[in-house]
């Protein structure tokens, strides 16, 4: 689908620093240098708003987001800290045989970290990074919490702070602890093993953040 390809594009664009943040976006301009209408760029760029990536301003159009600031980088990880590792203890005690084999499968699709911090390399390690989390909160059973996690679009955000890849081996190292746990049935070291993975996170990736908060759409926490 045209839409969905632009969507990928502008995407790819965005998070390689073709399109730096607080960058004004001229849709003709794009359109033309992805060889498509006026339309299917609109589209992507309307859904690109909702993950946060950009910002529209009535009467002047859309821009490239600004990076997460210190504070709502913090904030988000707040979020997550609540709602996480409740859930990541909920999965232990509720998981069937064939959802740890899905949660396994999931582990097994992405065994070593990219060793590149461009977009391309990172692209496939975020996905499976994202479908476990989304996995773990699915056995758990409260779609609230799933959507409100995936409404955050941690994941594109995160990136635009910079990868490496021994912070992808560590992030590895501790999803497989999380589904040990959870494969086990043991809610407490579920819990702790979550907590672990997300403060463990959060101090890799505070560092790069700007102290100042940016003007990034609220939606980023608020969604």
């Amino acid at each position: 689908m045209v839409s969905n390809n632009a969507y990928e594009r502008i995407t790819g664009m965005i998070l390689r620093d073709e399109l730096r943040p607080g960058t004004r976006i001229n849709i003709d301009q794009i359109a033309h240098q992805l060889d498509v209408s006026a339309t299917p760029v609109r589209e992507a760029l309307a859904r690109l708003e909702s993950d946060g990536l950009v910002t529209k301003v009535h009467l002047k159009g859309y821009s490239t987001a600004e990076m997460l600031g210190r504070r709502q980088l913090e904030e988000l990880y707040e979020l997550r800290l609540r709602l996480e590792p409740y859930s990541a203890g909920r999965a232990a005690v509720k998981a069937t045989q064939a959802e740890i084999d899905s949660l396994h499968a999931e582990l097994a699709s992405c065994t070593v970290a990219p060793v590149r911090s461009d977009y391309d390399s990172y692209k496939r390690f975020s996905a499976h990074d994202a479908r476990l989390h989304a996995l773990i909160l699915e056995i758990a059973g409260n779609s609230l919490i799933s959507q409100a996690i995936e409404r955050t679009h941690f994941h594109l955000h995160a990136f635009r702070l910079s990868y490496d890849a021994s912070a992808g081996t560590h992030t590895l190292d501790e999803h497989s602890a999380v589904v040990q746990a959870i494969a086990a049935g043991d809610n407490k070291a579920a819990v702790r093993a979550m907590s672990n993975h997300l403060e463990s996170s959060r101090n890799r990736l505070l560092p790069r953040a700007s102290d100042e908060s940016s003007p990034l759409d609220d939606a980023a926490t608020s969604r």
